[in-house]
């Protein structure tokens, strides 16, 4: 008997991912604003929400090299070009310095995309999309 399988996908049915289809995104940092609850803002405005878990990419010509690859969640947007994370810099912590070259300092979003029932107590909750997880906002 032969596999239930019919073999493998075709590349046309499993496309790949394009990163300008989905949000929340990457932006570049503009500055930093160190203290126990760290303040990121971008150059251009953001798409991230409250609960968002992102990670910072923070070039060694930026300064607050001890905050690259440091990951935190969004705990408020004061602007539409700023986040506050969950990310501690109160203590040593270098100040950023803003410098545009090749590699710019970025905010990423970290996760996957999340669909389905969510609930702390166990009741069955369905939601189009866990708030923080990636959207796909593809025009086809």
């Amino acid at each position: 008997m032969g596999s239930p399988f019919p073999g493998p996908t075709p590349p046309y049915n499993n496309p790949p991912i394009e990163p300008q289809y989905f949000q929340p995104s990457q932006f570049y940092i503009s500055s930093i604003t160190l203290g126990i609850n760290t303040t990121i803002t971008t150059i251009k405005n953001h798409n991230y929400v409250i609960g968002q878990a992102i990670k910072l990419i923070i070039p060694p010509a930026n300064g607050c090299r001890q905050l690259n690859e440091v990951t935190g969640y969004v705990i408020l947007i004061p602007t539409a070009n700023s986040v506050t994370t969950t990310i501690n810099s109160s203590m040593n912590v270098d100040q950023f310095v803003s410098s545009f070259s090749f590699n710019q300092p970025q905010i990423l979003a970290v996760g996957d995309v999340n669909t389905g029932i969510i609930s702390s107590t166990g009741a069955t909750i369905r939601r189009i999309a866990i708030s923080g997880a990636f959207v796909n906002i593809s025009p086809l």
